[in-house]
Formats: structure tokens, C-alpha cells, sequence
């Protein structure tokens, strides 16, 4: 469509309602000397719309849309004049029909040579949904197709535009949106002549090798489908069949695609010559066959049995391939009347079998099967309305149905044309994530459509959106606040919790590695290799090390033994602080082949079954049970293996203490939420300790629970309060 310019009219009202005729005669004066970008007249390609139309469906509103299409172009305030004459539903066509046409060339113009669009044929299912989610009455889908047949039209016929820069560009996008958008709505005469018209353009020589071959043979293939049909039309009367008996051309596109798919030439193609056989009942179809095979030899490998058994996208009908008097194929296909509609006008989904998607898209497919039935209810609702109320309500229910469903994502594009699915009420941070985690750890604000805008603005479908970014840093805490409304989708909020645990990572590496450093200048020791020393005590990192150390899961005097070179099991009281000796443990830990030896758990790293657990035999206090992959018990027994023993979970006991540790956005009621999820699992807290600066929350829960599964889910709950960060077991 040419670009915007200052409107040249404003007509006078001409009555409530706009026919097609009366539309025709009211825009194509405004439409003289004007042309689109191939080069076709607007008052041509109006008048090829509305042609299209009438063999698909000669629906009122979409005769009068067609011919409106270009009324923005050449109108001030068109869509209140089309509103004012024609209705509100023709100016949402004709408004839509613009968008979808407006959305076409912007992508093609970032898409320019022949790479890029390679790069982004991906997109092409993604374009697909969001044309559907783009439109506000789904037949504009329908409108469009038949706009994009009648642009290929005439560039397919006109030399100059079929050599214009552009028109490959066209071709190409009809290929991988177009004739699979017409696929997947059932209208094959506009699947298929899109598909020949594109071939003609992207590949000109093999199109007329094809056609040439064709041409060639095309008397002598005329004559044996026709002789082949008078025979069948005979054979059937002779039978008492009734039928109607046709002969079925095959295109040039599906041709070349089978040849090149199978390795064949187009002599061993074997539905170039093809009969159809329509009848009014299923057993009707069997008795057809039986008198096609008892007539002539059939191919056995060519038989299928799609009414016993439907292809999974539902279309139903007998093929199968017999040889003529000549030895040649012919495919004959046999259905009903039903099943011949059902193919024809889409009931079929015959795009899933043809396109081989894979992905789960119940709700797209959803969409598309409200897409196929749409004409049905516009005729229907006016009967039904006439009829009972309530039907013509529920007709007009399934309608706004169909609506509703574009309302289920957002699609937006990048400045390079490709398409983002969002989930609705998606922002430019978003936006941001679902392109690249970095892009959205560093954006620091958003232009849409050319305009900046707020980060925690609402999306929607077909905005163009460029995030802006800083050369470093990281998320803001404000955006994981949901009162503020930066991110509405979880993939988003996941990533940005995973950027602060990094960050709280890192911090508590450093401050482990400061402590270390302390203690080791304390003790005189500073020419001690950290490695050294993590290896000491078991570590595979100083890292690990620092980390244990600011997590209070080992004690400064475990450095201390540890450079001093003091046997450490003389001292295992001192691993980790105690505010109390720990209790028996009598029927929860049994010790493997000791008897009657007190237990306790170790402090340090507070195993819970089903954790892993070791024992290691103390001085004077029985049995410490450590996790196996704690610190502390890696350390024991490395120095001391002699005194490491086996140790099971037993039966029994009225839970366990642990320790969970919450790192959250500091607010009014935050430590009642968290509490409240321990109460829904009716767990018993043993001890609170808690400490607010700067707007975050530190706290530590003493917590007694059966088994692990328990402290998952409730850490998993703890993590949806509201302004939590983090939720861990400690």
C-alpha cells in the first residue's frame, strides 16, 4: 500500500448501510491515478478482491470491505465515514485488512535480501498466530488472503513486476504465511493458486519445464481422464450407482513438490491424471471401488483406506491408483458429499498433515477450527435469532468467542522484524527477557513504535519494540514488586530472582573470603595458600569454603585447627555453635551394627530424611549424624575414617529441626505471610531471628518438619509471598 498522504476527500453521508455495489461506485472515483507499490491500480485490485471473494463466500460486509481497502489511503476520518455507511463491522474489516497489510510490508522491508529471510523463516509460524490475534473479526483473515492472491495475480502476469525487487520478497512470504494460512482455513483454490503463483516467480524456469511438459502431453491426459470418467459414469449406471464422476487437475506447485520430495519424474507421478467419484453414502463409496478394481488393475501399494481409517487431522475419502488400457496410473478418489464439503471448506484440518507441526497449540487450533465455522454462524445467527432467541443468542455467543480468543497473547516485534509471543499484559522488561536474559538484565527503558515509553507499559499485538540498555549493571528489586507491574510474565520474575541469588552468591563468597582472611592475619598465618587450606578441610574451591563460612556451616575454629595442625576429632564440639546440647534421638537414626548408641544430628548441617547421612563417633556424646556432603563430616572423615560408621533413617520421631533462610522485599505483614504457609503445613516453629536494613529482609526460621519433601514444598510456597526473593534451606 502506498505510504500515508494528506487525505484529498471527504464525501457526504450516503445513508446507515454500504452494499458492494454502492461501495464500488462511492471509492473508486477517490482511488483514480492511485497505485500500490507493485504497480497495480487500487480500482484493480479492488475489483480482484471482491472476484476472489465471491468464489469463496459471497459474504455482504466482506464484498463491501473488499472494495473499502484502500479507503484509508484516500479519506480523512475513514474509519467513522465506513462506519457511518457500511457499519461498524466493515470499518473493523477495513481497519484490520490495513493493519495485516501495513504488518506485511514492514516485515518484508526488514527482511530485504534473501538471507535475512532465510535467517527469520522460523517466524513464519509465529506471524501466523499473530495475524489471528491481531484481528478483531477473524474473516479479515479471509479478506487478506484474497488481497495477497490477487497482488501474486498480477505480478505473476505482469513482466515488469514479476522482475521488480520486491516481488521475489512477495513470493516468498506467500509461500511461508500465506498458502499455509489458506491451508489451515480449507480454502484450497487459494492455497493452491498462491502456491503456483509463488512458484511461477521464485522459480520461473522450473515452472515452464513443468507447464511445457504438461502442455505437451496435455491432449492425449485430457483424453485419458475423460475416457476414464465416461467409463466409470457407464459402469456406475450399470451398477444402479449414483455419482457425480470428475475429473481432478493437479497443479503445478504440488507437482514439483512431489517430484522433488520422492525423487520422481513427471512421468512417475502418478496422480497427474486423477478421477473423483462423490456419492451420497459411505457403503456407496466401498461399492464404487469394488466396481473400479473388478475394472480395471489396481496398484496395491496405492491404496489407501482414509474413511476406516481418517488421517489424524480428520479428512476422510478412498484412493487409490489403477492402471488404463495403456498401462499409465490414474488415482481415483472416492467420498461423500459430506466428505467432500469437509475437505474443501476446512473441517479437515488437513494443515496439521501437511505440515508436519509437532508442537502442543490446542488453543491456536481452537481459533482456527472457530475461523472455519465463522461464515456458517453469520448465516446461522440471523436464522437462528428468527427461530429461538437463545440460538440465535448462542450463535452470536460463539462469535464473540472466536473474538475473545485474540485476546489470549501479545505479539510484538523487534526492529529486525522478528516476532516475540508474550503472555498478555507483557511490558517492554518482558519484552526484553524474551529475546535475551542479558537484554533484559540491562534495559533501562523501551521505544514503541518509535515513542519512549514507561517500562511497565501494557504491550500489545503488532507494536515494534526497541529496548533501550545500559552498557552494564542488572534488574531493578522494584521489578519483582507486582503492585508496580513491571513483569507479567514468570519466565521474566524467574530470571530476575536467578540475577539476585547470583548477586547474593557472590556477595557471600566475598564476605567468606574476607572472614578467612581476618582470621588467617589473626593467627599469624597470612602466608597460608587459601587452596591449601580449602583442601584441608575438604573443600573442591575456596569458593565452597568462603561460602560455608559465611553461611555459619563451619566455624572460625575449624580455620583454626586447620592451620594449627590440631586434630580436629579432639574438638568436634566445636564445628559448629550450640545454644543447647542437642536431644536423643532415640527411634528416629538407627546406627548400622551398634547397639543401643546415642544419637544426635549435627548442628552444622541439620539432616532431615531423606538426606544422606553418615555418623561419626564422638568423645563422651554418642553418635553425631552429619549430611554425607556436609563440610564439616567430609573434614572428620578424612582425618579420623576409623571412627565414620553407617548410619540409616529409622522409624518414629516427631520431626526434625531445620533451618530455612529467606532473603525478601522488607514490608508491612511480611513475617505473618511467611508464617502463615508454616501453618498451612502445620509445622512448628522452634525460633524466628530476623533483621531489616536497606529495605531487605533477612530471616531465619528453626523449623521442625517430617522429611524434605515437606521443607520443597513449603520453601516453594514461601517463594510465592509476595516480595520474597529467596527461600532456602540452610
Amino acid at each position: 500500500m502506498t505510504e500515508l498522504e494528506e487525505p484529498l476527500h471527504r464525501l457526504p453521508g450516503a445513508g446507515s448501510t454500504l452494499d458492494a455495489a454502492g461501495a464500488r461506485a462511492l471509492i473508486f472515483p477517490l482511488y483514480e491515478g492511485r497505485q500500490l507499490r507493485t504497480g497495480e491500480s487500487f480500482a484493480d485490485h479492488a475489483d480482484g478482491i471482491a472476484q476472489i471473494m465471491r468464489s469463496v463466500h459471497e459474504d455482504p460486509e466482506l464484498m463491501a470491505a473488499a472494495y473499502l481497502f484502500g479507503a484509508h489511503d484516500v479519506l480523512r476520518d475513514a474509519a467513522e465515514w465506513i462506519r457511518n455507511r457500511a457499519g461498524a463491522a466493515v470499518a473493523v474489516l477495513v481497519g484490520d485488512l490495513r493493519q495485516l497489510i501495513l504488518l506485511s510490508e514492514s516485515v518484508r522491508a526488514r527482511q530485504a535480501d534473501a538471507a535475512d529471510a532465510q535467517r527469520h523463516k522460523p517466524q513464519a509460524e509465529a506471524l501466523r498466530r499473530m495475524l489471528l490475534a491481531m484481528v478483531n473479526d477473524p474473516r479479515v483473515v479471509v479478506l487478506r488472503l484474497a488481497s495477497r492472491l490477487q497482488t501474486m495475480r498480477f505480478v505473476a502476469h505482469n513482466p515488469a513486476a514479476a522482475q521488480s525487487a520486491g516481488s521475489e520478497a512477495i513470493a516468498r512470504e506467500t509461500l511461508s504465511l500465506f498458502a499455509p494460512l489458506a491451508n489451515r482455513l480449507g480454502i484450497w483454490q487459494l492455497k493452491w493458486e498462491l502456491e503456483d503463483l509463488a512458484f511461477r516467480v521464485l522459480e520461473p524456469q522450473a515452472f515452464h519445464h513443468i507447464t511445457r511438459q504438461l502442455e505437451q502431453s496435455r491432449a492425449q491426459r485430457e483424453g485419458t481422464v475423460e475416457q476414464a470418467a465416461q467409463r466409470l459414469r457407464q459402469l456406475l449406471g450399470s451398477a444402479g450407482i449414483t455419482g457425480e464422476v470428475s475429473g481432478r487437475p493437479k497443479h503445478v506447485a504440488s507437482i514439483h513438490q512431489k517430484m522433488i520430495a520422492k525423487g520422481l519424474s513427471i512421468e512417475q507421478v502418478h496422480d497427474l491424471l486423477a478421477v473423483r467419484v462423490i456419492v451420497d453414502q459411505v457403503a456407496t463409496c466401498y461399492e464404487v471401488l469394488s466396481v473400479v478394481h473388478s475394472s480395471w488393475t489396481p496398484i496395491e501399494s496405492e491404496y489407501d483406506d482414509y474413511i476406516a481409517r481418517p488421517k489424524p487431522n480428520g479428512y476422510q475419502s478412498l484412493h487409490t491408483v489403477v492402471r488404463d488400457p495403456d498401462g499409465g496410473p490414474i488415482e481415483i478418489q472416492i467420498r461423500t458429499r459430506q466428505m467432500h464439503r469437509d475437505a474443501e471448506l476446512g473441517v479437515a484440518a488437513h494443515w496439521r498433515y501437511k505440515e508436519g507441526r509437532r508442537d502442543d497449540r490446542a488453543q491456536y487450533d481452537q481459533r482456527i477450527a472457530w475461523l472455519r465455522r465463522l461464515f456458517d454462524w453469520s448465516l446461522d445467527a440471523e436464522a437462528a435469532a428468527k427461530a429461538s432467541p437463545s440460538l440465535g443468542q448462542a450463535a452470536s455467543d460463539a462469535g464473540a468467542l472466536a473474538k475473545a480468543s485474540a485476546s489470549e497473547r501479545v505479539y510484538a516485534m523487534t526492529p529486525q522484524g522478528r516476532v516475540v509471543e508474550l503472555p498478555v499484559g507483557a511490558t517492554p522488561v518482558d519484552f526484553a527477557y524474551h529475546v535475551h536474559t542479558e537484554l533484559g538484565h540491562r534495559c533501562r527503558g523501551a521505544r514503541v513504535d518509535g515513542s519512549l515509553v514507561a517500562l511497565n507499559t501494557r504491550l500489545r499485538t503488532g507494536q515494534t519494540v526497541e529496548v533501550i540498555t545500559a552498557r552494564s549493571g542488572g534488574p531493578s528489586r522494584d521489578w519483582l514488586n507486582p503492585e508496580l507491574g513491571y513483569l507479567a510474565s514468570a519466565r521474566s520474575r524467574t530470571k530476575v530472582r536467578q540475577w539476585f541469588n547470583a548477586i547474593e552468591h557472590e556477595q557471600s563468597v566475598a564476605a567468606g573470603r574476607e572472614a578467612v582472611t581476618r582470621e588467617l592475619q589473626r593467627l599469624g598465618r597470612t602466608a597460608v595458600s587459601l587452596e591449601d587450606l580449602a583442601g584441608r578441610l575438604s573443600f573442591a574451591s575456596v569458593d565452597e569454603l568462603c561460602l560455608a563460612l559465611a553461611r555459619e556451616e563451619l566455624s572460625l575454629r575449624s580455620i583454626e585447627q586447620a592451620v594449627s595442625g590440631v586434630p580436629r576429632e579432639a574438638h568436634e564440639a566445636d564445628l559448629a555453635p550450640a545454644l543447647r546440647p542437642p536431644k536423643p534421638t532415640h527411634g528416629r537414626v538407627l546406627v548400622v551394627g551398634v547397639d543401643s548408641l546415642m544419637t544426635s544430628l549435627a548442628q552444622c548441617c541439620r539432616p532431615i530424611p531423606p538426606d544422606e547421612i553418615i555418623g561419626f563417633v564422638t568423645r563422651g556424646r554418642g553418635v553425631s549424624v552429619h549430611r554425607a556432603a556436609c563440610s564439616n563430616a567430609r573434614a572428620l572423615a578424612r582425618r579420623s575414617p576409623e571412627r565414620v560408621i553407617d548410619v540409616t533413617w529409622g522409624a518414629g520421631g516427631d520431626g526434625y529441626p531445620t533451618e530455612v533462610f529467606v532473603l525478601a522485599q522488607d514490608r508491612p505483614g511480611l513475617l505473618r505471610d511467611i508464617s502463615e504457609v508454616f501453618a498451612r503445613e502445620k509445622l512448628n516453629v522452634l525460633g524466628v531471628n530476623t533483621l531489616s536494613e536497606r529495605g531487605e529482609a533477612k530471616m531465619q526460621f528453626t523449623v521442625q518438619v517430617p522429611d524434605a519433601a515437606v521443607t520443597r514444598r513449603t520453601l516453594a510456597q514461601i517463594g510465592e509471598v509476595k516480595g520474597v526473593l529467596v527461600a532456602r534451606r540452610r
